[in-house]
């Protein structure tokens, strides 16, 4: 036989190194699921609802470390709520509601400390009439009316 045949192979080589491009599949998935996570955090920051609930709570607290009078107290409150309940309800369904059927809509929807002499004590309060103030029961039932849930 004869032996000469190895001499004619080419030298031995290792092969090239892999390249970063193209990326292999996992990699792919991963900066789908990490695209998908960012945008789903930007959405769930800007949808109006989340934005309108996360600037009444600021002013909700800016309220409640003020030192405010019982009279100013509800009267702010009064018009934090009332213009909560228009941007998220519509100004059709909130803007006449006065009195009575203001507290039994707060109440319908989460201010459910509200409900009875406690709201008729805000309403009295933030239109002027002196009353014995119930701040924490108040400051209770909007955070509740704001969506809270503690």
């Amino acid at each position: 036989m004869n032996a000469d045949w190895l001499s004619q192979l080419a030298p031995a080589h290792a092969p090239p190194p892999p390249g970063w491009w193209p990326l292999a599949p996992g990699w792919w998935g991963l900066a789908l699921l990490l695209g998908l996570v960012a945008a789903a955090g930007v959405y769930w920051y800007r949808r109006p609802a989340g934005r309108l609930r996360r600037v009444a709570l600021r002013e909700l607290k800016r309220l409640e470390s003020g030192p405010n009078d019982a009279a100013r107290l509800a009267g702010e409150l009064e018009h934090l709520m009332r213009r909560y309940a228009i941007a998220v309800h519509g100004r059709e369904t909130v803007a006449h509601l006065s009195g009575s059927a203001w507290l039994d809509f707060v109440v319908a929807h989460g201010g459910r400390d509200l409900a009875g002499d406690a709201g008729q004590a805000l309403l009295r309060a933030a239109y002027g009439s002196r009353v014995s103030a119930d701040r924490a029961r108040w400051l209770k039932g909007v955070r509740g009316f704001l969506g809270v849930r503690r």
